[in-house]
């Protein structure tokens, strides 16, 4: 389920804004709850799309640029930007952004009752390369990510 308010642009992805709300697109705080309560109540385990591996390039909303600084939650330079999604790359050697992540996953767990999550970007958030033109081998034979 993705819900975090999010832009759409020049990307094949979302890009959030803002990690700790639901988008209004799809109703209200309680049409949420009400949403994850009918599905239990129909034996349905509910997952959230999580995105912790990026985040909204935009100035003027979310976090890129959040105290005037290039790095309060991002890495600094080049390494700061995935080229191909146009976003911000977290800075996971920051305890403040490992707080910040893990008191946002902990929130909605809390919040709206998830079940668990589904987390968007994982090969951008464990390799420096971002998972980018790089063959990975498996069951199927090599495979390009990108």
């Amino acid at each position: 389920m993705d819900i975090q308010e999010h832009s759409y642009y020049a990307s094949f992805g979302y890009h959030v804004t803002n990690f700790f709300a639901p988008s209004s697109r799809f109703g209200t705080l309680d049409d949420l709850k009400s949403l994850i309560d009918k599905a239990y109540e129909l034996g349905i385990l509910v997952l959230m799309d999580i995105v912790h591996s990026h985040a909204s390039n935009n100035l003027l909303d979310g976090l890129n640029m959040f105290d005037g600084t290039d790095g309060h939650y991002f890495h600094t330079g080049s390494r700061g930007h995935h080229s191909v999604w146009d976003s911000r790359l977290f800075n996971y050697g920051s305890w403040e952004v490992l707080r910040y992540l893990l008191s946002n996953a902990r929130w909605w767990l809390e919040e709206y009752k998830f079940d668990g999550y589904r987390f968007d970007g994982v090969t951008s958030m464990m390799y420096i390369h971002h998972g980018l033109q790089v063959l990975y081998t498996t069951e199927f034979g090599d495979s390009p990510i990108s």
